[in-house]
């Protein structure tokens, strides 16, 4: 089967751990409202349940967002999780601002995450970016990451461990 240049092949597997980033259309701010990415993290927490998606780290951000998360051997699990989280957040956004029909969502990345430094790596780069973006000094201070969860549930090894990791070589797309 050919690929299509212009978009990310996915190859997503019954089970594993992987990382998800997704963009807005043309990176457009569209959460750009504390309720709006209220919206949006209720509606991830909602879908992960009813999915059966185990959500080890997010940062959910104005015009994009990361994931890391694990499947467990659901036949299109993280697809149809996908799927379903940009129609709904994009349907329930649109509602609030009168515009039936418009795109939100333009693409999303993924890679699995098979050798544990990468996965270490990744959670704490996905748990550090809204500093990485300038949003807050702290990343425990920002409401719609995993830090601050982390931070308060993780045992105190593996939270020292994870907190130890290097980011600065970790590639992700991330040009929001």
């Amino acid at each position: 089967m050919p690929q299509w240049h212009h978009a990310p092949t996915h190859r997503l597997k019954l089970t594993g751990t992987y990382m998800i980033t997704a963009g807005t259309l043309h990176k457009e701010h569209f959460f750009h409202k504390p309720e709006y990415l209220d919206l949006l993290q209720s509606t991830l927490f909602l879908l992960a349940e009813k999915y059966q998606i185990d959500l080890k780290a997010w940062a959910l951000f104005s015009n994009h967002y990361h994931l890391i998360l694990k499947v467990n051997g659901v036949s299109n699990t993280l697809s149809r999780f996908i799927s379903h989280f940009h129609s709904q957040s994009a349907r329930e956004l649109n509602a609030l601002e009168s515009k039936v029909g418009r795109r939100i969502w333009y693409q999303f990345w993924d890679t699995e995450l098979t050798y544990q430094d990468s996965y270490h790596a990744r959670l704490r780069y996905v748990m550090q970016n809204p500093v990485r973006h300038n949003l807050v000094t702290d990343a425990k201070e920002y409401p719609w990451c995993s830090a601050q969860w982390f931070a308060q549930s993780a045992e105190p090894g593996h939270y020292k461990t994870i907190t130890s990791y290097r980011i600065d070589k970790v590639n992700v797309i991330d040009d929001f």
